[in-house]
């Protein structure tokens, strides 16, 4: 049996008059859909510090911290099919974060270079996230969660 990819995603939470959630579009590709900061792994990696180095290099975000896992998802990959094993994490983000901007992708995975639209969206959405990115953000306790 193949193991499955690991990776970790997450729920940026910036907390304003109504809890707004930190999302993307990828500029010049519209059917990739709105999703948050998601991505691999490296071998030896620690969850927190994967889960804050995608935020890092998908959204230029340094100032997020983490609050608390959530929930660990089997799912395969939407094209490939290939297992996935993925940590959503709980991030938050000071208030006074800006509320959109562009970033250009850092890292060495398959979206380096490519420019993301970052901006934040009022809780609860409106419209799904890409790939049902959006299922577990019931699990976010915005009464006990700092």
């Amino acid at each position: 049996m193949t193991r499955p990819r690991r990776r970790v995603a997450a729920y940026v939470i910036r907390e304003r008059a109504v809890p707004e959630l930190l999302v993307f579009d990828h500029v010049g590709i519209p059917r990739a859909g709105t999703q948050i900061p998601a991505g691999g792994v490296e071998p030896g990696e620690e969850l927190e510090r994967a889960v804050l180095r995608e935020v890092a290099e998908e959204t230029g975000l340094t100032t997020a911290r983490v609050v608390r896992a959530l929930t660990v998802e089997d799912k395969p990959h939407p094209d490939t099919g290939e297992p996935r094993r993925t940590t959503y994490f709980h991030l938050q983000a000071p208030a006074d974060t800006a509320d959109a901007w562009h970033h250009a992708v850092s890292g060495d995975g398959g979206d380096a270079g490519m420019t993301f639209a970052c901006y934040f969206l009022p809780l609860p959405l409106q419209q799904p996230l890409a790939d049902d990115q959006d299922a577990w953000l019931g699990r976010i306790d915005h009464t006990t969660d700092p």
